[in-house]
């Protein structure tokens, strides 16, 4: 895993699989990422417009719209997604998909055990609640103010998604014990890592900062995003 790139332009790399054919049963075409991690799939998949039955999935399922628009009905519920909006379906939900238009999707699975809870939207207005900052040993700035909300938890904790905030703060680089996808609501993130690699996010991207990544963070402004993590026990 320490000879992969630490971190991913997802929105930048789903373009670049310009030659992904769409597919018009679920999960339509895709690719994933080379994270070199069995535990976890991070990937693109492209749907015709159609409807299905997405059936029984063995994983817990983030789901981000890149364009066009996506419904899954299940029994506890449903979720409507549009550009730019995600949620998730968790293991063991049985769902049916329609697409009125060819869309596009940025997925991260977990194989988890069955919840039984109903598709979750990822919602910003939500109220969130105080969180932990950064270790002061880490930080090159002032101790920000951090506020989180998780709307969803796998059965076995290990996977997690929400919404998190934080007033402006940087950081030495730090070894992430987790694979994060990030969707920057607002705000604005510099990362740059041990090989010099560096990249500046900001909002409506998305992003994968790799599990044993070690890279710096940067914010001169508030941040705002959307996360779903993988963070094994």
């Amino acid at each position: 895993m320490t000879s992969a790139p630490a971190f991913f332009d997802l929105r930048r790399w789903a373009v670049e699989q310009s030659e992904l054919q769409p597919g018009d049963a679920w999960p339509g075409g895709q690719q994933a990422l080379p994270l070199g991690d069995d535990a976890i799939s991070v990937g693109i998949a492209r749907l015709t417009a159609g409807a299905g039955d997405r059936g029984e999935a063995p994983f817990d399922e983030f789901l981000y719209v890149l364009d066009g628009e996506l419904t899954l009905s299940a029994a506890a519920g449903e979720l409507r997604l549009g550009p730019a909006e995600s949620g998730v379906v968790p293991a063991g939900a049985r769902s049916s998909w329609r697409a009125a238009q060819p869309t596009r999707l940025i997925f991260m699975r977990y194989p988890a055990a069955a919840g039984g809870a109903a598709p979750t939207r990822m919602d910003p207005r939500l109220a969130r609640e105080a969180s932990n900052p950064p270790l002061a040993e880490l930080l090159t700035t002032p101790t920000p103010s951090c506020h989180s909300h998780t709307q969803f938890r796998s059965t076995d904790g290990v996977f997690t998604c929400g919404v998190w905030d934080s007033s402006p703060y940087a950081r030495k680089p730090m070894t992430y014990g987790h694979h994060e996808l990030m969707h920057l609501l607002e705000g604005q993130v510099t990362f740059e890592d041990e090989r010099g690699q560096r990249a500046t996010f900001s909002a409506g991207d998305v992003l994968l900062v790799r599990r044993g990544a070690r890279c710096s963070w940067d914010s001169p402004v508030p941040v705002t995003k959307v996360f779903a993590i993988y963070r094994p026990a």
